[in-house]
């Protein structure tokens, strides 16, 4: 309890008055970008933190009324709220380890009008990880994608009141797309042909029988990728939006599933970066999401005139985007310095949670750097008040095929606040960039990044930006993986790192990793630990652990199926084995937390151990 004095305790107001600011920006209620129900779009379902966990919520706009509807220990994101606006179905794992079944509950909530826990919404399914799910609008009809390590990819159609029937199954990864308005196409993406980083795409009846193909993986010498967009929202309407990469980024385009006509939109000829789309609620224009060095905008495309007009956003980052059937745009969007706030075109915040406002934070600055292979964008901000030479945080994204952007970060503000500065790399690998940007990784896995990243240093050190006697490495997920392999590599090049839920141990990793995974590692990598050996050991953590100088914090979920702890276990006993300094926090949950009160205690363990081996 925090007490004012020796023994009055502190008021709400109180104790949030002496909270700082970083302690905030974790706690002040967020919302998502509200997702609405096609044939009911009063209806709406969103996650929120506003428990201290993040939960799914419903919304009811002509009502007002938003209930809660997940509540679960370790928090609770995947939900997807059915057509007709009377069902919400949630994805029911068990301590964030990303394996379970779907359920399903009422939209004004069961079991009283309190929400879950609920019945199973397509009974006869085994638990699995989930690999994509489509809605029926006749409010029976589901198509599940299922991925498990005894059975690959399968995909079912369950239709309520019948047994799930298997429509589609394969070795490799593959997911559901999307389903027709009438339920009678359904679109997946696979990876047959064994590049797990390049989907091929099949439209399916509800029978299991083949009705069109599309494959940019065959045919040349460099393989392309497909995505799912969606089915346009009308009845016995043929047309899908895709997404490829025939122009060296992501493009959209128009497909007629049933007579193979394909629509470019010719958007390339005004707009450079990677351009994503979905289809307005009549079908008669695309929102499009236009993403360019690191930020985002929205465009209106009319597809009979083939018009292009602006949708005006500030500069910053649109992370979700939505076309409602009045023609307005609503929008998720934040900056580096401003929090994210839900927005519409229409002149108002759409979602405004009560409580703690978010504090701001400080804005980046763009940074290119010639590297190895081209030129590196790297986000950069400096500490307020203070001169360099700064100690400095490289913070280093996940994914890998993911990308750091001029967006609101709780993480990197937390840093700034304490005095360091944060520079963050969007090394080859990552997405936004074109695809020749993000297919250079390969083989080399890690080692190729690290070049990027050594790149990036070497400015902020040679330019006075950074002091080369306090540099932290440091990230989540691929970012944890990379820190470990830069201080095993690197050795002289950081003070000190902190890894988040990482890979340490490729090899075990590999092994005990998620099927989904092990495809993409067996793509990046060219093949099984067994089959390119030398491979896994060039890119494996655990390969340089003893050449590792700097003191090591690493944290890790016990239940992760990602970077599952036990190959964590086998580089902290190497680390042990021959005295380095390190510290390891292991926790209940996942691949990272839902709850709020262990992501700042997690954040301060961090800038703790930092304090502590950081020269001053």
């Amino acid at each position: 309890m925090t007490e004012t004095n020796g023994s009055t305790p502190a008021t709400p107001q109180e104790q949030t008055r002496s909270m700082p600011d970083w302690e905030k920006r974790f706690r002040a209620p967020r919302v998502s970008l509200p997702d609405w129900a096609e044939d009911a779009p009063h209806r709406s379902l969103f996650v929120s933190n506003a428990t201290g966990t993040y939960e799914l919520y419903a919304w009811d706009r002509e009502t007002g009324e938003q209930r809660q509807v997940t509540d679960r220990a370790n928090g609770t994101t995947d939900g997807v709220l059915a057509p007709d606006g009377e069902w919400i179905w949630w994805f029911d794992d068990k301590d964030g380890d990303e394996f379970g079944v779907w359920r399903r509950q009422p939209f004004h909530g069961g079991h009283g009008g309190h929400g879950g826990p609920d019945d199973e919404a397509a009974p006869g399914l085994a638990p699995s990880y989930p690999a994509g799910l489509a809605l029926g609008r006749d409010g029976r009809t589901a198509v599940v994608g299922r991925s498990t390590d005894e059975d690959g990819s399968t995909i079912h159609l369950s239709v309520l009141g019948t047994d799930p029937v298997v429509i589609y199954r394969h070795r490799e990864s593959a997911g559901v797309g999307d389903l027709s308005h009438d339920g009678s196409l359904i679109a997946i993406e696979h990876t047959e042909h064994g590049d797990a980083m390049h989907s091929a795409l099949r439209v399916l009846r509800p029978d299991g029988t083949t009705v069109a193909e599309l494959d940019d993986t065959k045919g040349g010498t460099v393989e392309l990728g497909l995505e799912v967009l969606g089915f346009a929202p009308v009845e016995g309407d043929t047309r899908l939006l895709i997404g490829h990469q025939r122009g060296g980024r992501w493009e959209p385009l128009v497909w007629d599933v049933a007579t193979g006509e394909e629509t470019d939109l010719g958007l390339a000829a005004h707009l450079e970066g990677d351009l994503s789309a979905e289809w307005y609620p009549d079908g008669s224009a695309l929102l499009v999401v236009h993403s360019f060095e690191a930020r985002s905008e929205l465009y209106r495309y009319t597809l009979g005139t083939r018009e292009l007009e602006r949708v005006e956003t500030p500069k910053g980052s649109v992370s979700g985007a939505t076309a409602r059937p009045d023609g307005s745009v609503e929008y998720l969007w934040s900056s580096a310095a401003e929090p994210p706030v839900v927005r519409s075109t229409n002149g108002r915040v759409v979602l405004d949670p009560p409580g703690l406002k978010c504090p701001g934070s400080l804005p980046v600055e763009d940074v290119w750097v010639d590297g190895p292979g081209g030129r590196v964008h790297a986000l950069v901000q400096r500490p307020a008040g203070v001169s360099g030479p700064y100690p400095t945080v490289f913070d280093i994204h996940g994914g890998p095929t993911w990308h750091d952007s001029d967006a609101f970060a709780a993480g990197p503000a937390a840093w700034l606040d304490h005095g360091y500065a944060v520079i963050r790399i969007n090394y080859r690998g990552s997405t936004g960039y074109g695809r020749a940007w993000t297919d250079a990784l390969k083989h080399r896995v890690g080692l190729i990044e690290l070049e990027d990243i050594a790149a990036v240093r070497e400015w902020a050190v040679t330019s006075g930006f950074a002091d080369p006697a306090r540099l932290i490495l440091t990230g989540g997920s691929w970012g944890g993986y990379l820190t470990l392999l830069g201080l095993g590599t690197q050795p002289e090049a950081w003070t000190l790192g902190i890894a988040a839920v990482p890979v340490a141990d490729y090899v075990t990793a590999y092994h005990d990793e998620m099927e989904a995974l092990k495809a993409m590692d067996r793509t990046l990598l060219g093949g099984t630990p067994e089959e390119v050996p030398e491979r896994f050991e060039a890119s494996s953590p655990l390969t340089y652990v003893d050449a590792v100088k700097a003191p090591v914090y690493i944290s890790a979920g016990v239940n992760d199926p990602r970077c599952p702890i036990r190959q964590v276990d086998n580089y902290v006993t190497r680390l042990q084995g021959r005295g380095a300094v390190h510290e390891v926090y292991r926790y209940d949950a996942g691949h990272g937390s839902l709850v709020v009160d262990e992501r700042i205690k997690q954040v301060r363990l961090e800038l703790d151990f930092a304090e502590r081996h950081l020269p001053s």
